[in-house]
């Protein structure tokens, strides 16, 4: 008689249990945007207010009042094509840092592979996304934007880049802040210091004159994976309508920068995978 493996419980495979339980995350995103949008006037309406007026205050606060647009040529776009990023990321790591806390009456109450919830967190920050994109596309295509190749593909990559690292900060912050709600408040403050820390606001031309003499900041700078995402971006709707004067701001390797952003982005979801499969385990009692 064949015996069977015995597992230990409240343990699952990881993020491979995702893939096979695919209703249940389809599932867990309905009831995340039922829940958003409940008694709600506006409902997803509020995809394009939030961004459009985040976009009107930073354009006249930086492009208008700063100057910062003086030396960017379609600032509006530029400002814009990083905006998207940047409030992508942000939702993304946010929601994903809290889901757990939100669902506790389910982890409670039943067993599901507890990574399905930081997962359906980034599906809801991708329904959100999607109105911004489109409105970015309409907004390019107006001033003269059009398609190549190179630049669909840079978009999807700085697309997959923020989701693989929005999932895996907030795998890690999220299994954390089960235990130490103090997380959440620090993952409040890295978001606020991510829209400062890439160069959504200003051009990357800048961070390289103020760093001319430490060429070793620069690295750092771009080292961060958000940064090379909001610069796939640029890449993918600027500089087509800024010209070769646009191409001049961009980083020397494009390519390179992106390499090294996928794998400062694999080793955070690693890292937040392992963490997170480590107290998995005590979710359910602490909450």
């Amino acid at each position: 008689m064949a015996q069977t493996e015995l597992s230990v419980p409240g343990r699952g495979r990881g993020l491979v249990d995702v893939f096979s339980q695919r209703y249940l995350l389809k599932l867990l995103v309905r009831k995340e945007l039922r829940v958003r949008y409940r008694g709600s006037v506006l409902g997803m309406a509020w995809s394009y207010v939030k961004p459009a007026t985040q976009f009107v205050v930073f354009y006249f606060a930086m492009g208008v009042f700063l100057k910062v647009g003086q030396d960017i040529d379609y600032f509006a776009v530029y400002l814009f094509s990083g905006i998207v990023v940047i409030n992508f990321f942000s939702e993304a790591f946010g929601n994903a840092t809290r889901t757990l806390i939100w669902n506790a009456h389910l982890i409670k109450k039943i067993y599901l592979p507890r990574e399905l919830f930081p997962v359906s967190a980034i599906y809801v920050s991708v329904v959100h996304f999607l109105p911004q994109l489109v409105v970015l596309l309409v907004g390019a295509l107006a001033v003269g934007w059009r398609p190549t190749l190179l630049g669909v593909l840079a978009a999807l990559l700085g697309f997959l880049l923020t989701a693989i690292l929005g999932l895996g900060l907030g795998m890690l912050f999220g299994s954390v802040n089960v235990f130490f709600r103090d997380a959440e408040n620090f993952v409040d403050l890295l978001l606020l210091v991510a829209t400062w820390a890439s160069p959504v606001l200003y051009s990357f031309a800048m961070v390289k004159d103020a760093f001319e003499n430490h060429a070793w900041l620069i690295t750092v700078y771009e080292l961060n994976p958000i940064t090379v995402a909001v610069q796939l971006f640029h890449y993918a709707f600027w500089v087509p309508v800024g010209g070769p004067d646009a191409m001049s701001q961009m980083p020397d390797s494009m390519v390179q920068t992106t390499i090294t952003g996928f794998l400062v982005a694999f080793v955070v979801l690693f890292l937040g995978q392992t963490v997170f499969r480590r107290l998995e385990g005590r979710f359910a009692q602490e909450l």
